[in-house]
This record gives C-alpha cells, structure tokens and sequence, in this order.
C-alpha cells in the first residue's frame, strides 16, 4: 500500500494484484523495440501490469475507485490473462484499518472484469452480491448499458457476475458525464477506452489528484501516441489525453497510474 497525503484527504494505492496481457495491444501502433525498453515482455509477448485500485479518505467518505479482477477466474481464464498475486480487498482495507463495510462509495472507471472484478463476491448460497455491502456502485450509465449489450469486440471485456448483481441490490447509482460525487470528489467522463470511460478527479486544500483509470494506464502511456490497441475509439483517447495531461501539468496535479507495476503515482 501507497499512502499519500492530499490536504485534508488521504490516499491510499492499493496494488490488488498483477495480470499480464499482450504487449503489442497495450502499445497499439508503437514498435515493440520502443515498448519493450521499459515493459518487458514475457515468452508469450506479456507485459506485466498491476491493479491500482484508490482508496481516498475525506474525513466523512471512504471512497474506493475500481475493485480490480476479484477471483471469479477459473484456472483457464487465471492462465490466460497471467493472474497472480491476487489479495482480497478485505485484508488490504485492513492494512488501512478499514472493513469492506466501512466503505460508502465505489466508482467504476468501467466495467471490464479487470476494473470492476472485485465489485462482487460469492456468499454462502453461491450467489454473488455486492463486496461491499454498504456502498453505491457509481457507474455512467452508457457503459452499462454497453456491458449488457455487448458485440463481437467487446464482450470479452465483460463479466455479467461483476455488476448485474449490485443492481439485483439496489446498490447502483448511475451518471451521464461529469458529476460531483462527493465532497472534493469528481468523475470526469474521458471516452476513447470505450465510449463511455470516466476518470476521477480529487481535490483538497487547493491541491489535485487524477485517477487515470485506462486513458493512461502506465506511465509508459504518457507520450501521447501510446494508445493502447484496445481502444475502442483511440482518436478520442487522444483527444482526452492532451487535454488531461496537459491541464495537469498546467496546475500540478498528482497523478495515478492505474496499471503500472512500478510507478504508482507522480
């Protein structure tokens, strides 16, 4: 765990675990005698890549955005996406002195099984139900619409067990672009990833923090033409990129790398 301190809040990075996907399709057009100096890939042509999840302390919330791939996976899917070094979320919280009770608000970046994993867990029927029973599942309201309605691109991103049942809980509260979520606390909607992709934006005491979610995964993405190849509409991650990075190197904002092994924030 990462602790930062963001004026009156605190931050904390929370690394849930590491998966490894194809370095040619998390660096799209860009060579891989380019990518490879600092992502280096394994036999099969896997980068290593680590689930960020942020946990931000205001004083009055406990606010987690993105609950990372959960351990829904069979031995299959855990292969073929190199899971590993998977922690529950309530050990970690409780490095943080927190329970999964303890927390009231979770923000989806979206909803891929890699982001939103961890949103549900199994009880003792074999039912999934919200991991964190006392919380609102903040979610744009196009993406979910996209995760029930999916195509031949997109539906491998998917799981339905990680999100059909918070609204089965009554536990969804949907946007449709920015929102004020909580005090000091923003989603800022950032298409490109897919259509609907939103980041967060913290503030405190005049100070900034950016939850970068898929329009940056890793610092490595910072240079603008490192698109992932996964993008659904890399033209508008572009587009959202030089406007993101750009205002946050204007005003100095603290910035979180939600995939990236090494570098968690800068």
């Amino acid at each position: 765990m990462f602790k930062i301190k963001l004026g009156d809040f605190e931050l904390h990075v929370i690394t849930s675990g590491f998966i490894r996907l194809d370095g040619g399709a998390m660096f799209g057009a860009v060579p891989k005698m380019l990518w490879e100096k600092t992502n280096p890939a394994d036999k099969k042509n896997r980068i290593l890549l680590a689930m960020n999840i942020l946990l931000v302390r205001t004083g009055k919330d406990n606010i987690l955005i993105d609950t990372g791939i959960g351990n829904k996976g069979d031995e299959k899917f855990n292969a073929i996406f190199g899971v590993e070094d998977y922690q529950p979320m309530d050990g970690l919280l409780g490095a943080a002195g927190l329970k999964t009770s303890d927390i009231n608000i979770v923000i989806n970046t979206h909803l891929h099984f890699d982001h939103a994993g961890g949103n549900t867990i199994m009880d003792s029927e074999g039912r999934y139900t919200p991991a964190f029973p006392n919380a609102r599942y903040i979610i744009q309201k196009g993406e979910w619409d996209d995760a029930i309605h999916t195509n031949e691109m997109t539906k491998a991103s998917y799981r339905m067990d990680d999100f059909l049942p918070l609204r089965e809980a009554g536990a969804v509260e949907f946007v449709d672009g920015d929102r004020k979520i909580a005090e000091g606390v923003m989603v800022i909607k950032t298409p490109g990833h897919n259509r609907n992709h939103q980041c967060v934006l913290i503030e405190s005491a005049n100070k900034k923090a950016f939850y970068l979610g898929d329009l940056v995964p890793t610092a490595s993405h910072i240079p603008f033409p490192y698109i992932m190849g996964y993008d659904l509409f890399p033209l508008e991650t572009l587009e959202n990129k030089k406007r993101i990075l750009n205002q946050s190197a204007d005003e100095g904002w603290l910035l979180i790398f939600e995939h990236d092994p090494k570098v968690k924030a800068g």
